[in-house]
């Protein structure tokens, strides 16, 4: 019996990609591994042939070669929302045409799962991070900074100025919210939330929040702020209990449009209608908030644009490049049919 293993098809060449396609071995080398110095139609071209032949590019070498994994590292705080999707989503499309794989995992809100996750993901030897938020253990920036990887950070409060970030008005936005509210003649609030102690995006729409009701010498008392888990079952549970206490509010302010669509399915099972008996707001335009029965008043973050300036930001750093990021993304307020004039008010 012969014990000898079959030998493997020999790998493909440059030189033969080169011929194949009708360019020298250097501008494949190029599109290969600076994609960004080939003209895109000619990239593409020789990308095409490459697979064609079956070249498959040796990852190790090629970061020898060029010092460089052609890989972006993100962080997200949870998988479970889609209110991430929609960056990581465009921040992966974006760093794939030029060349480069994305290496996704999440913190779970767990700022030592962070550190150790941002570790793991730098001695993987990925060549830029992005990160959500601007309040991170200082391990993990003494980490980065000790790295020399670029970093840049999503949805950070306006004024986070120590690092490179993309910048939301949480605060404000939460304040337009409740103007919106309180020009509808809503004096009765209550606020449904997730936990907020590592989630600094969340606290800031809770202040401003807080400070809009004060400024309409509105008291929002304890027991009217209630936290939940980010799913619509707690959140529709939570919402049905108070809504059969005797004192009920007549607008409710979710922390995001999950919550916010669990404040709905809480009232519909309570039997209070909305928006006749209580008007609710969410946060983030999610997919299904405008396709919910009755639709949701929300809060619209540009979180697209924020995962392609994400993007540009680190392509340009790793290739010695400058990219000026906007101070702050605006948000809007899209209103639809989950908020109505309060109880015994006139339209």
């Amino acid at each position: 019996m012969d014990s000898t293993l079959p030998k493997g098809r020999r790998p493909i060449r440059i030189q033969e990609i080169a011929q194949a396609a009708g360019v020298s071995p250097a501008t494949v080398s190029r599109a290969i591994n600076n994609p960004n110095l080939v003209r895109k139609e000619v990239r593409t071209h020789i990308l095409a042939t490459a697979r064609n032949l079956g070249y498959l590019p040796h990852g190790a070498a090629r970061a020898l070669a060029t010092r460089r994994s052609h890989t972006l590292g993100a962080v997200v705080p949870t998988l479970n929302n889609p209110f991430f999707t929609r960056q990581i989503d465009v921040f992966q499309s974006r760093i794939e045409e030029s060349g480069y794989v994305l290496l996704l995992t999440s913190s779970e809100y767990d700022p030592e799962r962070e550190v150790v996750r941002v570790r793991a993901l730098l001695e993987r030897g990925v060549d830029g991070l992005m990160l959500v938020g601007a309040e991170h253990d200082e391990r993990l920036f003494k980490l980065v900074a000790d790295s020399g990887v670029p970093y840049v950070l999503t949805s950070g409060p306006p004024g986070a100025d120590l690092h490179p970030a993309i910048c939301h008005d949480n605060h404000g936005v939460a304040i337009k919210l409740v103007e919106h509210l309180t020009g509808l003649g809503h004096r009765e609030f209550a606020v449904i939330v997730g936990d907020f102690t590592h989630n600094d995006r969340v606290r800031a729409r809770v202040a401003g929040t807080l400070e809009a009701l004060a400024n309409a010498n509105i008291n929002l008392t304890e027991e009217r702020i209630l936290y939940t888990k980010y799913t619509v079952a707690d959140a529709r549970e939570i919402a049905e209990d108070l809504l059969h206490r005797p004192s009920r509010p007549t607008a409710i302010i979710a922390g995001n449009d999950v919550i916010g669509i669990g404040v709905i399915l809480g009232a519909a099972a309570a039997r209070v209608r909305v928006p006749q008996d209580l008007s609710v707001v969410g946060f983030g335009d999610l997919d299904f908030a405008a396709a919910m029965q009755p639709s949701l008043t929300t809060a619209r973050v540009p979180m697209r644009e924020a995962g392609r300036l994400a993007a540009e930001y680190l392509l340009a750093r790793i290739e010695g490049r400058t990219f000026d990021l906007p101070r702050v993304l605006p948000a809007e307020i899209i209103i639809r049919e989950s908020t109505g004039p309060a109880p015994g008010t006139v339209k």
